[in-house]
């Protein structure tokens, strides 16, 4: 978390943490308006985790009608949708590379 925390202050974004029922690690603001909801998780294959990291973006990107999400992991990288929604699943190193 401290890696994107750094990457996402570096880039002059606003960052915000999300908290209602779930919690979502990253949410970004600019122009007055949330754009992005991020998750950080080393591992998403444990059922527990997987669930509680979903909630939460899903919460996230519900409250702030976002139609896309992003969990960044060690390694895993994959897409799926949750009720019309996009989830990204993407190595931090990936999105790293990719400009934050």
């Amino acid at each position: 978390e401290n890696i994107v925390f750094l990457a996402l202050k570096r880039s002059g974004k606003s960052i915000y943490y999300h908290k209602n029922t779930y919690e979502c690690d990253f949410v970004i603001s600019q122009n007055n308006k949330i754009t992005q909801a991020i998750q950080v998780t080393a591992y998403m294959n444990n059922e527990a985790t997987r669930n509680r990291e979903i909630r939460g973006l899903s919460e996230a990107m519900h409250d702030y009608k976002l139609d896309t999400g992003l969990i960044l992991t060690e390694d895993e990288d994959s897409e799926f949708h949750v009720e019309n929604k996009q989830i990204i699943i993407m190595p931090f190193w990936k999105w790293l590379l990719e400009g934050a």
